[in-house]
């Protein structure tokens, strides 16, 4: 059983303004890659463009985020609940137009861990995403996916460098 993290209201902060994206995407996820290249192990690298706003004194905030050369968009929305010290963080993309379950957790310096349910493909995942603050200009993010809590397959990354 993994332990979600707590965090503070303000872990977030440091994201809020505009930000160049490199995403790395498997293009086949469940097939046991890694983050190398190799057989069965195909990355598609795209650029995008985000935008986080701060609300409500930081108690939540929105990311927009475009794929220029996807075609399609999406949007977070991360809300910190005062009493469990948690965020969660809800993903919608306008290639589908609904609200994905959340992720939880928070912050421990400038890592944060967030977990949830969710589906692949039909076939139900364990949700990881990671955060790190790298620094007031850069910051790096993953997600993977895990049939069973445990084994892990990091399936999406992204490198946000400011935009000045």
């Amino acid at each position: 059983m993994t332990t979600i993290p707590t965090g503070d209201v303000h872990d977030f902060d440091f994201l809020a303004g505009s930000w160049k994206v490199l995403n790395r995407r498997l293009t086949e996820r469940g097939v046991g890659c890694t983050l190398t290249a190799g057989p069965q192990r195909t990355w598609d690298e795209f650029p995008a463009e985000s935008r986080l706003t701060l609300h409500l004194g930081s108690v939540a905030n929105v990311e927009e985020i475009a794929f220029p050369t996807k075609g399609w968009a999406g949007m977070t929305v991360r809300v910190f609940n005062l009493a469990t010290r948690q965020w969660s963080i809800y993903w919608i993309n306008s290639q589908v137009g609904a609200l994905f379950p959340p992720v939880v957790g928070g912050f421990a310096g400038d890592h944060g861990e967030f977990y949830g349910d969710d589906e692949d493909g039909g076939r139900p995942v364990r949700v990881r995403f990671r955060w790190s603050r790298l620094g007031p200009d850069r910051a790096h993010w993953e997600q993977a996916f895990s049939p069973d809590g445990e084994a892990w397959e990091t399936n999406w990354t992204m490198d946000f460098t400011r935009r000045g």
